[in-house]
């Protein structure tokens, strides 16, 4: 008997809960409520050890990768993919426990008993949204179409066990054609669920899908227009004579193309209007500051900068380039006065992340920045609107968006991912990476048949001197640079190489710009990033004559 209640309760909590997450997306879309498993999603990473959290990363990096899926473009995807089946599972979980306290009743009092457990699951749900949620309405209003709608999730599902139970209990009573009779009805019923379970879920998710797209098209027109407040240089070494090999990556990333990685399912967005910095601890002038403050108050400063992010492999594409814009720290930390013991900035984020800033490493750098603008005009709501912090020579790990507010303090506290076992300086590791071997387009020059091979390579601020290239374990080979839009950019390399037919491996390596080269050791990008030598093979037929 309790097999078989097992097997009901998850069936029931299946037909019941996958309506529910449906209903709940079109909300989110369509209403601006929140949606409930990416909530909850963001609560159970926060409270798992650190260890956990890293390990379910590499996993589902190295299944993207063997996948042969680009991690940048769909490492958030896959974990919202894995946000919706936990819930489910949750909720087929948690069926099993209601109608399993429900059958150990086998009374009339079961409905009561449903409802009370429903709340009993409501109220741990609706303090997640509560903690969790970022809803466009008023939170109260959110709190509450969140606690309603799991009342009558454990109501509907306590009304279709009570009915399914009825029929078991009076078909022991009835005569061998009324038990097929109602085996026949209690299909029917279970037909009838699922065909409305089914329906909801499409009818809901596609609308959602729809609304959800609608609202991108309408972002994207709104940024296209007014919000272009500033204006981009040309790149600086647009006459440079060495050109990329056909398929190097490019050089100036767009910015919808830019990776994209935050701790949260979705991005945090923050309304200008509404935001100010506050900037208090260990100072003699605390300070509020707004965005039109920050904008138009400091001398703004531009810098080509190439983040790179701390998980990413040999190669990897969470690796992109553009113009930042902002004011310089020192600025702003002038203005508040720091006072002589003060040793640290603790930087509180919109979406629950925070890091600490030594003060002497903003004393020895003018170029660390709070950042307002990215490719000309203002941070992008993905990449930390209003603001966000650049350190050079440091993974974006330790570079806080969507900034709310400094302490400036004499205490150290470990940032977000340093807490969780990563590097507590996360400097970048220079590496260098084989974008093309660029076989169709071969070439002849000096009577010499030539494949360009290119790539990038970067090692923060600390420049990159020389980049070499190797054929099947042979010589290191030396090749041309382009000049990098910055001291903090990656480089574009160029090598043409002697045609040779046959199966060919080939080797890149750099080195930074006082001749220190990168490490060639293999190791993994837990806790300081990844090292290594990234090689690519390629076939060559014989060519014409």
């Amino acid at each position: 008997m309790l097999k078989r209640s097992i097997k009901l309760g998850g069936l029931l909590g299946a037909l019941i809960t996958t309506p529910v997450l449906a209903i709940m997306g079109l909300a989110a879309t369509w209403l601006g409520f929140t949606f409930v498993p990416f909530a909850f999603f963001n609560w159970f990473t926060r409270i798992l050890p650190g260890p956990i959290v890293t390990f379910g990363i590499d996993m589902m990096i190295e299944a993207l990768r063997f996948l042969g899926i680009d991690v940048a473009d769909a490492a958030k995807t896959a974990e919202q993919v894995a946000a919706i089946v936990m819930f489910l599972a949750l909720g087929i979980l948690l069926s099993v426990i209601l109608t399993a306290v429900l059958d150990s009743l086998r009374s009339k009092a079961n409905l009561l008993a449903g409802l009370i457990i429903s709340a009993i699951v409501a109220v741990p749900i609706t303090l997640i949204v509560f903690l969790h949620g970022q809803p466009s309405v008023p939170v109260t209003l959110d709190l509450l179409w969140s606690f309603i709608l799991f009342i009558i999730w454990g109501t509907t599902l306590a009304l279709s066990y009570r009915r399914l139970r009825t029929h078991d209990e009076e078909i022991t009573e009835q005569t061998l054609e009324n038990r097929a009779l109602e085996r026949i009805d209690r299909r029917q019923f279970l037909i009838t669920l699922g065909v409305g379970s089914a329906s909801i879920t499409v009818i809901g998710a596609g609308l959602a899908g729809v609304l959800s797209r609608q609202e991108r098209s309408r972002a994207q027109v709104s940024k296209s227009g007014a919000d272009q407040v500033y204006q981009i240089p040309s790149l600086p070494n647009v006459n440079d004579p060495v050109k990329p090999a056909p398929g190097t990556r490019l050089e100036y990333t767009p910015l919808e193309d830019h990776y994209k990685v935050f701790i949260q399912l979705e991005s945090t967005v923050i309304g200008e209007e509404s935001w100010t910095l506050p900037i208090q601890g260990l100072v003699d002038n605390p300070l509020t500051l707004t965005l039109d403050d920050l904008r138009n108050n400091y001398p703004s400063r531009d810098q080509y900068v190439t983040l790179s992010c701390i998980s990413g492999r040999i190669p990897t594409t969470l690796i992109s380039t553009t113009l930042w814009t902002g004011v310089s720290l020192q600025e702003i930390l002038a203005e508040a006065k720091v006072r002589p013991e003060a040793r640290y900035l603790h930087i509180s984020s919109g979406d629950g992340f925070y890091e600490t800033v030594d003060l002497e490493l903003i004393e020895s750098d003018e170029r660390i920045m709070l950042c307002y603008a990215w490719d000309g005009k203002p941070l992008p709501e993905d990449h930390g609107f209003p603001l966000r912090i650049w350190i050079p020579d440091r993974f974006g790990m330790k570079q806080p968006k969507w900034i709310t507010g400094i302490e400036v303090s004499d205490e150290y506290v470990p940032g977000y991912w340093v807490e969780r076992g990563w590097d507590e300086v996360a400097r970048v590791r220079a590496r260098s990476v084989i974008d093309t071997v660029a076989v169709d387009h071969i070439h002849e020059r000096d009577g010499q048949t030539l494949v360009p091979i290119g790539g990038i390579a970067f090692s923060g601020a600390r420049e990159t001197s020389r980049v070499e290239v190797s054929v099947d374990g042979g010589s290191w080979q030396e090749a041309q640079l382009r000049t990098p839009l910055s001291e903090t950019t990656w480089v574009i390399w160029r090598y043409d190489w002697p045609f040779e037919s046959g199966a060919h491996t080939f080797q890149v390596r750099c080195f930074e710009g006082d001749g220190v080269p990168q490490i060639v050791e293999d190791r993994s990008p837990r806790p300081s990033g990844a090292t290594g030598i990234h090689s690519r093979s390629e076939r060559f037929p014989p060519r014409d004559t």
